[in-house]
């Protein structure tokens, strides 16, 4: 049974991306979760067992294999199922292992933004007390990897995901828009013309990419960058900042 239940956010994946009260935490719990994704995505483990050793923690490390999503279920259907199986197997591993005291789980970029693992801790029963540790977002990484501001001067700032962006097109009344979670480079669906961008991949870490300039022109180097990229490490972590070109140097 989970009682304490601490999310502590880890950035893009940089020891450096986790904060002072994040290393605390991770040397105060009692038992720390970690998810494997499968041989093609070793390095994320990998790159999680460097911040667990990092922080100096003695906690116990547990392992569960993470599920793979149901294609054949609509969008939604399967994202439900997927995070009560994921649930499912944190609760499993825990329980298995007879744990008493706090755990802790690493979340990439940020616990509230644009992740479900709040969501999927709710699903455990009893419901554990959360703790939220916050990190550097991949919001914060990319801007401060490509030295800019997030928002023009006074100017609104839109998140979004790359399915929202295929489905619906460019943010009615969005200045500047920030996309994350896009595996599909889906700013290709928009009209480039008038559009600057800021991409970065590996943020952070001795992996990073970084490509910006008008869309129209560094789209299809990102597209190779990209490719070329996912191959090599067999995974991505990738975001990126758009604006329309007359305000991309405001």
């Amino acid at each position: 049974m989970i009682t304490n239940l601490w999310l502590i956010g880890i950035g893009t994946g940089s020891e450096s991306h986790v904060t002072l009260e994040g290393r605390q935490a991770l040397r105060e719990a009692a038992t720390i979760l970690l998810p494997l994704k499968g041989e093609d995505k070793d390095d994320l483990a990998k790159l999680r067992q460097r911040i667990i050793a990092s922080s100096g923690t003695n906690a116990q490390v547990l392992t569960f294999e993470y599920p793979v999503r149901d294609l054949a279920l609509p969008y939604l259907a399967r994202v439900n199922a997927w995070h009560d199986e994921i649930a499912r197997r944190w609760q499993l591993a825990l329980d298995a292992a007879g744990v008493h005291g706090p755990t802790a789980l690493l979340v990439w970029g940020d616990p509230a933004l644009y992740d479900s693992t709040i969501r999927i801790a709710q699903r455990l029963s009893p419901a554990p007390r959360l703790r939220v540790i916050p990190g550097i977002t991949a919001v914060q990484a990319l801007t401060a990897a490509h030295a800019i501001p997030l928002n023009t001067v006074n100017g609104p700032v839109t998140i979004t995901t790359g399915r929202r962006l295929r489905d619906e097109g460019w943010p009615e009344g969005a200045e500047t828009l920030v996309v994350l979670l896009d595996g599909e480079t889906s700013f290709t669906h928009l009209d480039l013309a008038d559009l600057y961008i800021w991409w970065g991949a590996y943020l952070g870490s001795p992996e990073q990419i970084l490509i910006e300039g008008p869309a129209a022109e560094v789209s299809q180097q990102i597209i190779e960058s990209r490719a070329a990229a996912r191959t090599q490490h067999g995974w991505i972590m990738d975001s990126y900042l758009l604006r329309r070109v007359g305000m991309a140097g405001e």
